[in-house]
């Protein structure tokens, strides 16, 4: 019995030291990534081009999803709102609260899972299928950096276009807000506007954006990553497809934990 139960103990200590293995693998991993990309923003020549066409795809292509998706929260932060609201007479400050917890949170972070979603997913598949089907080694062959043609344009795409998603989701979260505030729940249109503008300050502004960076960041050096590391044909590329997606949006969770705590604690202090 003493026997299996060490057995047993010895087991689990391994498959734990293999699991921290593999973490601090993984985060090294992405830190080098995004080391090597950075440099390439500033060693070498920008391909505009690339980048202008990542940009649509980043941009273009996912504004009227995130249209709907900002819409709808807005109506629906309004009506939850409105529960307890209106049984302390308060329904003047449903505004504030949407206002705020859409610039805050809602908007950085709806904003990102969607893109980590259509947009994300897309790179990991596009790297992917170059992986396994060589051309990534056919431009190492060539003394091109993948690194520097692949993830750098884009990194940079997400990066100039997921603060301006983010804006625009904002405009829009209020908007639907604003809807069922002023339709719905009777409030008038000067109250509500200017229930919404007053709360908000310069640092509410610039906590979403400084989220919508890092998610930006986050989404293309995880999609990039996965991408690039693809292994076992049309199957491997689904995996590393499914792994970037659930990657990005687990790091997207924590970052934002960390930078609203870190707000939170400047805020106090």
């Amino acid at each position: 019995m003493l026997a299996r139960l060490k057995g047993w103990g010895v087991q689990a200590t391994a498959a734990a030291g293999a699991t921290a293995v593999d973490l601090f693998w993984y985060w090294g991993s992405l830190a080098l990534l995004l080391v090597q990309a950075i440099g390439g923003c500033f060693m070498r020549r920008m391909r505009l081009q690339a980048i202008s066409y990542e940009l649509w795809k980043v941009g273009v292509s996912s504004w009227f999803i995130v249209f709907i998706s900002s819409l709808f929260i807005g109506m629906v932060l309004a009506f939850q709102s409105a529960y307890q609201m209106q049984k302390l007479a308060a329904e003047i400050y449903i505004a504030s609260l949407v206002a705020l917890s859409v610039v805050r949170e809602i908007g950085p972070v709806i904003t990102a899972l969607i893109v980590a979603g259509r947009v994300g997913s897309s790179i990991a598949a596009e790297l992917g299928t170059m992986r396994v089907t060589e051309q990534v080694d056919a431009l190492v062959t060539i003394a091109v950096d993948p690194v520097h043609y692949l993830v750098v344009p884009r990194l940079l795409a997400l990066i100039i276009g997921l603060p301006v998603l983010t804006v625009w989701a904002d405009a829009v979260g209020i908007l639907g807000g604003f809807i069922i505030g002023t339709v719905k729940l009777g409030i008038l249109p000067t109250v509500y506007w200017k229930m919404t503008i007053t709360p908000i300050i310069f640092k509410d502004l610039n906590s979403g954006l400084l989220k919508s960076l890092v998610f930006a960041m986050v989404i293309g050096i995880a999609s990039c990553f996965e991408g690039l590391r693809t292994e076992g044909g049309a199957e491997g590329v689904g995996r590393s497809t499914t792994r970037a997606v659930v990657s990005s949006f687990m790091l997207i969770i924590g970052a934002d934990c960390l930078i609203t705590a870190v707000f939170y604690f400047m805020n106090t202090q």
